[in-house]
């Protein structure tokens, strides 16, 4: 061996991971899983358990898995990722039908299609770099192409296109051909889509094993082959989440796999309607999604940085930078690349934020971009936002603006009604046609300390903005980020003026996952009320740190907010950066109590709290919707699968059926209780042979079931959504 090759060769003692394997394509998996006979393919789940337990290294290219002392598995991977079913080399004697070889793919994680294939050349279009779709996204962590979308849009929302008030490129986009009609190759894709994703909704994630899965990826190649681009990245998200699910990921979260299962089962219904082929061109073209997002030439731009976040998914890690140019649009720059180890990603997606940015020959790191601007020309940017890194763009360092400067102050001049609207409107838009930042909320907010919720009880940081009283929440959890100890320091200051960027949560109750935060505008009421002398008035009430003052509580001092040093340009990214017990006003800190600085409020927090809807451990006096009745056995569907609500359920679940549906109806939600009733009668509703047996079905029933409850309730929740950001009534 040469010492080159020493050098490259890693070894991991622990055992074999869905980490440290190379990526797979879906077609590969499918092609190595549908190898087997059916009598392998009942052992694959036990086989890919028990390869989970043997020593994996690598040598260059090449993965080496000893399974016994005679078997060696051996998976060349270039770039990192297994490209064709003959790069799985095993040295048993029923290879290449053996079980080794499908255990193995089964145990890797699933690689982007689209982030393999070259860059289709145009010679009126600068080449693109080649970047997963979606990678650079928050919240895109399984989308597999630009064409995956939103839960519940192909049927409720199949048209969206862009806002009509987004402003135009500067270059006006070529004429997009009229969409065929769909095809018979198209029409039979849908179809074997559709079954797949009943059979594994029907399944449950307990049943959804790797014979399963291989159906779906399946399903999904002849579906991304076909053109269906969107409901083919769907279905490889379902099988990725399903994978997480049943391996027990930390990044797994039931409501993403439910989520994914909606979209997939959406899409692929309307696509397999009698009425499918009678669509508007228009909409069969949002239907059909696109392979790679389009860049359109948008010639000179004036680009001023606005706040950075880092990426963290199962497969990529880096940083996403933000901008705005001198017309309020928001645009994109991702650094984000691979990784194989779920310990490295939190320190690469770090040491992203200090890379330079890829536009032109700018030497700007992330970090210092969103400080500063850039004068770009021969700019490309695509319908989301996401700017081009072509060979003819050009790109150099320019001044910066602060978040009280124009242009981007204006940001935080729209009204919150609208921000909301815009934020829920955003979600039903298809992927790729989703603007950059239609998820983000600008706003002057004043801390209000911290406050348990939910049955366990977790202090969460409270904010006042505008008569509401809104959570914060750290933009990502992962320890190694620096969300939660940012947020931690904050807690301590009630009283505190800020400036904020966050992105919307969908909650029955104002919550906010905070990204940056910034001093609050001078001589500018951070609340939305009228501000005097450092008090807070509502309604004509003066209010001393968010509660009435009473008789001779009156505080001498202005604003309380952050006192940045003039390297940071007024602003944290409190995911790249940490917030320092300077940064706080003089006197401010954890250790001097929430008195320390005039105007802070204290530490009770009384009254505040009533207007916050949730269950017990909030404070609050209102009631919540009971919308949990229906979502958990939507969910419930998607863990157990059809049994869980059938024949097959508990006792205490069969009595508890009556129960829910009384209860949705007292509140109200007549709607959900009929919905309700009709899952789980569907569930139940299997046909029998002579001896009594259930006799297997398509599913249909069930799946179409589960799949209007599904859309109900997301529905519900985002109108749910919309109300509890609702002014309060005389503020």
């Amino acid at each position: 061996m040469s010492p080159n090759t020493e050098q490259n060769t890693d070894q991991n003692t622990a055992g074999l991971s869905g980490a440290a394997l190379p990526a797979v394509r879906p077609e590969v998996v499918a092609e190595v899983v549908a190898a087997l006979s059916p009598r392998l393919q009942k052992r694959l789940d036990g086989a890919a358990a028990k390869l989970a337990g043997r020593p994996v290294s690598r040598e260059g290219d090449d993965w080496r898995i000893d399974v016994d002392e005679d078997v060696r598995l051996v998976l060349h991977a270039p770039g990192g990722v297994i490209r064709t079913a003959a790069d799985v080399r095993c040295g048993c004697l029923l290879a290449p039908a053996c079980l080794h070889r499908a255990a193995a793919v089964t145990a890797a994680p699933l690689a982007d299609p689209a982030s393999e294939e070259p860059e289709e050349s145009e010679p009126s279009e600068p080449s693109e770099p080649s970047e997963p779709s979606g990678a650079g996204e928050p919240g895109a962590s399984e989308r597999e192409s630009s064409g995956s979308g939103t839960p519940g849009t192909a049927a409720g929302h199949p048209a969206a296109g862009r806002p009509a008030d987004e402003p135009v490129s500067a270059s006006p986009a070529p004429a997009s051909p009229v969409p065929a009609p769909l095809t018979p190759a198209e029409a039979a894709a849908a179809e074997r889509l559709h079954a797949s994703a009943a059979a594994a909704l029907a399944a449950g994630v307990s049943g959804a094993g790797g014979v399963l899965q291989a159906e779906l990826l399946r399903a999904a190649h002849q579906a991304r082959l076909s053109g269906l681009h969107r409901p083919a990245a769907a279905a490889v998200a379902v099988a990725t989440r399903l994978r997480a699910a049943r391996t027990g990921e930390p990044d797994h979260r039931l409501a993403d796999l439910t989520a994914a299962l909606r979209e997939l089962l959406d899409l692929a219904t309307v696509l397999c309607s009698p009425a499918a082929g009678a669509l508007a061109p228009a909409v069969l073209a949002g239907l059909r999604g696109t392979a790679r997002q389009a860049y359109q030439e948008a010639g000179g731009l004036r680009l001023y940085g606005l706040f950075a976040e880092p990426v963290l998914t199962a497969t990529h890690a880096g940083v996403l930078s933000w901008a705005v140019d001198t017309s309020g649009r928001l645009s994109t720059v991702a650094e984000v690349t691979p990784h194989t180890d779920p310990a490295t990603a939190a320190p690469q997606a770090l040491a992203a934020g200090g890379r330079a940015v890829r536009l032109g020959d700018t030497m700007l790191s992330h970090r210092e971009f969103t400080r500063a601007g850039l004068s770009v020309q021969g700019a490309t940017r695509s319908a989301s936002g996401r700017l081009g890194a072509g060979a003819k763009v050009r790109a150099v360092r320019a001044a910066g603006a602060g978040w009280t400067d124009e242009p981007v102050a204006r940001l935080w001049a729209e009204p919150l009604e609208a921000q909301i609207a815009r934020a829920l409107a955003w979600g039903a838009l298809p992927y790729d046609s989703r603007p950059a930042g239609g998820d983000l909320l600008f706003l002057d907010v004043t801390l209000a300390g911290t406050a348990t919720h939910g049955d366990t009880a977790a202090p969460q940081l409270l904010a006042r903005c505008q008569g509401l009283t809104v959570a914060l929440r750290p933009a990502h959890d992962h320890p190694g980020l620096a969300h939660r100890a940012n947020l931690a320091l904050l807690a301590g200051r009630p009283g505190l003026r800020l400036r904020v960027i966050g992105r919307l949560e969908r909650a029955a109750r104002p919550e906010l996952r905070l990204l940056a935060v910034g001093p609050a505008a001078p001589a500018h009421p951070s609340t939305g009320d009228v501000t005097q002398g450092g008090h807070e008035v509502q309604g004509g009430h003066e209010v001393q740190g968010g509660h009435e003052a009473q008789s001779g509580d009156v505080t001498q001092s202005g604003d309380v907010t952050l006192a940045l040093a003039a390297d940071r340009a007024g602003r944290v990214n409190l995911g790249l950066e940490r917030l320092q017990r300077a940064d706080l006003p003089a006197g401010a800190g954890p250790d001097d109590g929430p008195a320390a600085v005039p105007g802070s409020l204290p530490a009770s927090l009384p009254e505040l709290l009533l207007d916050l809807p949730g269950p017990s451990g909030t404070g609050s006096t209102a009631v919540e919707a009971p919308v949990h009745l229906l979502t958990r056995r939507v969910e419930q569907a998607v863990t157990g699968g059809r049994r869980a609500l059938g024949p097959a359920a508990s006792g205490a679940a069969r009595d508890s059926a009556a129960g829910e549906g009384r209860h949705l109806r007292a509140a109200g939600l007549a709607t959900a209780a009929q919905l309700l009733d009709g899952l789980r009668a569907s569930a139940t509703d299997q046909g029998r042979d002579v001896f009594g047996r259930i006799v297997g079905d398509d599913h249909r029933a069930f799946t179409a079931a589960w799949l209007a409850a599904s859309c109900y309730g997301e529905e519900l929740a985002t109108a749910l959504c919309a109300a509890a950001w609702s002014p309060p009534d005389g503020r």
